[in-house]
């Protein structure tokens, strides 16, 4: 049986990324065979050449189409995209190619603190000041709109009133980084 085939797109660190890579390193039926970023220098190259995963690095214009993303990830036969902290839009074409085949995770409970400009830190800013008593993760296929793909999964955490932005955004990443690879894991499964 041929295993599914996962390309992880990251723009930054890779936190969530070194997570795929850890989780599905020996799975028998899935792997990640690569990793699309559109910066140089992101933390997630590193991380990648330590699993031997091969990274391609492509700037702002190529993914305005995506036309030469998407014949690169047909030659590498890739049947899945994992965004991890990927901070382009992903192009209407590639989507197309892709439909309902592109995960995302979003640091709040959609459709709560979504949309343009809602990522990272103004997620959790914006959750502090609504004085919400939880946040969390929401795991979601991607459209052509910011977080509005439909919903795959959601998990809730606690928060304080006392917890900073920063509190938050830790409590939120421990979240994504227990749940992200098992609820893709399991999607991918079901495919098989």
């Amino acid at each position: 049986m041929t295993k599914k085939r996962i390309s992880i797109f990251a723009s930054g660190g890779g936190s969530n990324a070194l997570k795929f890579f850890e989780y599905f390193e020996n799975d028998q039926d899935i792997e990640i065979v690569s990793v699309f970023t559109n910066n140089k220098s992101a933390g997630v190259i590193e991380k990648a050449e330590r699993f031997s995963i091969p990274h391609n690095v492509y700037n702002r214009n190529y993914w305005e189409t995506g036309e030469v993303i998407i014949d690169h990830l047909k030659d590498q036969k890739v049947d899945y995209i994992v965004l991890a902290g990927f901070m382009l839009l992903i192009p209407s074409e590639l989507i197309r190619a892709f439909s309902n085949r592109i995960f995302n995770i979003h640091p709040a409970l959609l459709p709560k603190f979504g949309g343009k400009g809602m990522y990272g830190m103004n997620v959790h800013r914006a959750v502090k000041e609504a004085k919400e008593s939880e946040s969390g993760i929401t795991i979601h296929f991607v459209n052509e709109h910011y977080d509005e793909g439909e919903i795959i999964s959601q998990v809730s955490c606690p928060i304080a009133l006392s917890d900073s932005p920063e509190e938050i955004a830790q409590k939120v990443l421990r979240v994504e980084h227990e749940n992200y690879p098992k609820v893709i894991a399991e999607v991918v499964r079901k495919s098989i």
